[in-house]
């Protein structure tokens, strides 16, 4: 059975929703490619689920160079990392996600290897003998959703900063709709932008909610994805016509009440107070459905209790 990710991007051409993003890239490997040499590295910020590994796996696939990934928390020893730097070929993609994750200390050993191009690994007790091994000349990818967790001196030897951001609803329903074309799925127009709608302008999340489509509609016996299918999805995974959850409609639901702290609407959602206000409040706020008051007191909008309204009227 072919999965959604079976039928990823693999150039330029088909991404979706970031042109200048994909206007940078093609600079930066038209110029590398002109001079016969790797591209240049760069760091990718952004929020998660919008493109930052599909477009690493892009830049490798256009340099048709080898593709090496490992997580930031996953480097856990300076082996772990040395064994890494040395997998990399000449001009090969070296893509570290969530960088941000990496230990200080191994933040300092990669800008100094790739500075460098070596690394220097303790060959007798107590580190009183060194040896220096050369790496290829590879280029380092960063992914991160908070840059400045990054030392500087490595934020600083990226040549190229990609900043990512979300996507508007034309470009998620377009980006599910290619998808399903690549996939042989068929799927009622009107559903490609109720996806969108409902997807918090993340990739990520339109392509989960288009599966979960499909899983209802090949549970039902059917082949043909409809909107009764999307909206059974939803209703399974308790999402509104928003695409906000539990946590979010009953953060909509205290501040109906009236203007309300942030640590009294963390107490009552359960939740530690830096959650609510850096995981729960950017998409609300985002979608004018939440705001502040003078005292940072939180408060719904006009367009906030109109959906809580329409969500407690129609029990989506």
């Amino acid at each position: 059975m072919i999965e959604i990710s079976d039928v990823s991007p693999s150039s330029l051409a088909h991404l979706i929703g970031m042109p200048g993003i994909t206007d940078q890239v093609t600079v930066a490997i038209d110029a590398a490619q002109a001079d016969g040499r790797k591209v240049d590295d760069m760091v990718m910020t952004g929020p998660p689920g919008c493109g930052k590994t599909q477009t690493a796996k892009v830049i490798a696939a256009e340099m048709a160079t080898g593709f090496h990934e490992v997580l930031g928390q996953a480097v856990d020893s300076s082996a772990a990392l040395n064994a890494l730097l040395l997998s990399a070929q000449d001009r090969d993609v070296v893509f570290v996600d969530e960088a941000h994750e990496l230990k200080k200390e191994f933040q300092t050993a990669l800008y100094l290897a790739i500075d460098q191009r070596k690394i220097c690994i303790s060959t007798g007790r107590a580190g009183s003998a060194v040896q220096s091994i050369p790496i290829a000349n590879f280029t380092l990818l960063l992914a991160t959703t908070d840059e400045y967790a990054i030392l500087q001196p490595l934020r600083d030897r990226m040549k190229l900063t990609l900043r990512f951001g979300f996507y508007s609803n034309d470009d998620l329903a377009t980006l599910t709709r290619q998808r399903c074309r690549g996939l042989g799925w068929v799927v009622d127009e009107d559903v490609f932008p109720e996806i969108a709608r409902r997807s918090k302008g993340t990739p990520r999340l339109a392509l989960r909610l288009l599966q979960a489509s499909r899983r209802v509609c090949r549970a039902e016996g059917d082949t043909h994805i409809t909107r009764a299918h999307l909206d059974r999805a939803c209703v399974l995974e308790g999402i509104d016509t928003l695409g906000l959850g539990a946590t979010e409609q009953q953060y909509l639901s205290i501040l109906k009440e009236g203007a309300t702290r942030l640590n009294v609407v963390a107490s009552r959602l359960g939740l530690p107070s830096r959650t609510v206000s850096q995981v729960t409040e950017p998409l609300l706020v985002r979608l004018g459905l939440v705001t502040k008051d003078e005292q940072g007191r939180r408060q719904l909008t006009a367009a906030g209790f109109e959906h809580l309204h329409q969500h407690q009227q129609q029990g989506v």
